[in-house]
C-alpha cells in the first residue's frame, strides 16, 4: 500500500516552483530516462489505468474535454497514448539519490508521453534511505512528507562529500538554487511571546517552521465518542488557526522572568523567582507555500490512534493577516497575506493504520483541478475539492514580497518600547 507516497508525490509535482527546480537538474548526467528490460526493449505496458497501487497517473479521464476547451494539460499523457512506464526496482542511477529520482519521475510525469508510471525506483530508494517506510504497510502521509523533504535537503547540502548527488561540477550553482528553493518554499517563522503575569514583561523568541500542525477544538473530540453537540458537526479552518495563535496560560509558577530576576546576582544562592506566565504563538514570517496539517489522529489507549472525522470547512482563498505578528501588519501589502489553495491530501477511512490517501491538485498550466487516486486521475471542480475531508492543506502565497516580515531590529525596538511604556528597563531577551 503506497497511496501515502503517491499522493505526496502528486502534490509536490503540481507545486510549480518545486517541480521546475527539479526538472532543471541537468538531464545529460542522468542515466537513460526510460530504463530498458533485459531483452533491450523498454518495459512498457499498453494496459489502461487501474493497475497496482504503486502507480502514479500522468493523464486524466477528462483530458479530452479539456483539450476541446483549449486547456493546456501538462502533466498528462497524450490522448492517443495509453502506455505505462514501469521503472526498474533498482534506482535509476548507480548512487541512491532521492533528488535524482524526483528529477527522473517529474520528467516522466510531465513529458506527455505516458499514461501511467510505476515509480519502483523511487519506492526502493525511499526504502533504502528512509527505512521506517520500508514495506507495504500503511503509513502517515504527513510523516512521509516531512521525512522526504528532510532527506532531500540533506542530499543537497552534502554536495562535495562522499555521498554527493549526481549533478556535475558545472551544475553546482544550479544545485545551490535548488537547495534554496527546498529550504525556503515551505519555510516560515513564528514569534513565541511569553508574558510574565507579575510584571507584564514580554520575552520574544523567533522559531522556524515548515508546517503548522493544527489541533481540533476540544468540543469536537466528543463527536467521535458518540456525543454530538448540535451545530458542531463541522469545524472552521479559521477557528483552528485562531486556536493555534490564541494566548494560553502556562500551568503553575514555572516561568523565570528576566525582569523579575534582573536585580538578582548570579552568585546569589537564593533560587530564581518563578512566576505565572502566558504564552502566544504568532506568525512572524510567511512562507511561499503554507502547509497546514490537521491533526485528525489522536492517541487513544496504548499504541492506538483513532481518527477525528469532523469535516473542516476551508476556502479557496485564505487570509493569514489575523494570525500574524501585530507589529508586521502595517509594513506589508495586503496581498502578501492572501493565499490560494493549491492542493489537498485526503485520508479516506476511520483508522490511522488503514484507509486510503488521495490528493486534489491544482494544475497551474491548465487552470483546473484534478483528483489523483493512484493510477486514476480525474478533472474535478473546486467545489468538490472544498467538500473533501482534508488531512493536509497546501496554500500558495499570491504575492511574494522581499520584506515579508519586519526585521528583528524593528521588532526589538517595538518590544522595548512596549516594555518601557510599562515602566520597565529597556532590554530584549
Amino acid at each position: 500500500n503506497t497511496c501515502y507516497m503517491n499522493s505526496i508525490l502528486q502534490v509536490l509535482s503540481h507545486l510549480q516552483k518545486f517541480r521546475e527546480c527539479f526538472l532543471n537538474l541537468d538531464p545529460s548526467q542522468t542515466q537513460q530516462l526510460f530504463p530498458k528490460a533485459p531483452n533491450g526493449k523498454a518495459p512498457l505496458s499498453g494496459r489502461p489505468a487501474g493497475g497496482s497501487a504503486t502507480e502514479l497517473s500522468a493523464r486524466s479521464d477528462g483530458a479530452e474535454a479539456c483539450e476541446r476547451e483549449g486547456l493546456c494539460f501538462n502533466g498528462g499523457a497524450s490522448i492517443s497514448r495509453s502506455l505505462e512506464l514501469i521503472q526498474n526496482k533498482e534506482p535509476s542511477s548507480k548512487h541512491i539519490s532521492l533528488c535524482h529520482e524526483l528529477h527522473t519521475l517529474f520528467r516522466v510525469m510531465w513529458s506527455g508521453k505516458w499514461a501511467l508510471v510505476s515509480p519502483f525506483a523511487m519506492l526502493h530508494s525511499v526504502w533504502s534511505l528512509i527505512p521506517a517506510f520500508r514495506g507495504y504497510d500503511q503509513q502517515d502521509a504527513q510523516e512521509f512528507l516531512c521525512e522526504l523533504l528532510h532527506k532531500v535537503q540533506q542530499e543537497l547540502e552534502s554536495e562535495g562529500t562522499t555521498r554527493r548527488i549526481l549533478i556535475p561540477f558545472s551544475q553546482r550553482k544550479l544545485t545551490k538554487q535548488v537547495l534554496k528553493v527546498v529550504n525556503t518554499i515551505f519555510h516560515g517563522q513564528l514569534l513565541s511571546q511569553v508574558t510574565c503575569v507579575s510584571c507584564n514583561y514580554k520575552s520574544n523568541t523567533i522559531e522556524p517552521f515548515w508546517d503548522l500542525s493544527l489541533e481540533f477544538p476540544e468540543r469536537y473530540h466528543c463527536i467521535e465518542k458518540g456525543f454530538v453537540p448540535l451545530n458542531q458537526t463541522e469545524c472552521l479552518l479559521t477557528e483552528m488557526l485562531a486556536k493555534f495563535t490564541e494566548t494560553e496560560a502556562l500551568e503553575g509558577r514555572i516561568y523565570a522572568c528576566d525582569q523579575c530576576n534582573s536585580k538578582r546576582r548570579k552568585s546569589n544562592p537564593k533560587p530564581l523567582v518563578l512566576s505565572e506566565a502566558r504564552k502566544q504563538l504568532m506568525i512572524y514570517r510567511l512562507p511561499q507555500v503554507l502547509r497546514l496539517h490537521l491533526k485528525r489522529f489522536r492517541w487513544s489507549g496504548r499504541n492506538h490512534r483513532e481518527k477525528i472525522g469532523v469535516h473542516v470547512v476551508f476556502d479557496q482563498v485564505l487570509t493569514m493577516e489575523p494570525y500574524c505578528c501585530r507589529d508586521m501588519l502595517s509594513s506589508l501589502d495586503k496581498e502578501t497575506f492572501a493565499y490560494d489553495l493549491s492542493a489537498v491530501v485526503m485520508h479516506h477511512g476511520k483508522g490511522f493504520g488503514s484507509g486510503h490517501y488521495t490528493a486534489y491538485c491544482y494544475n497551474t498550466e491548465g487552470g483546473f483541478w484534478v483528483h489523483c487516486n493512484d493510477s486514476k486521475l480525474n478533472v474535478c471542480s473546486v467545489e468538490e475539492v472544498c467538500k473533501t475531508q482534508a488531512y493536509i492543506l497546501f496554500y500558495t502565497q499570491r504575492t511574494v514580497q522581499g520584506n515579508a516580515r519586519i526585521s528583528e531590529t524593528q521588532l526589538q525596538a517595538q518590544v522595548q518600547s512596549s516594555n518601557n511604556d510599562e515602566g520597565r528597563p529597556r532590554s530584549f531577551p
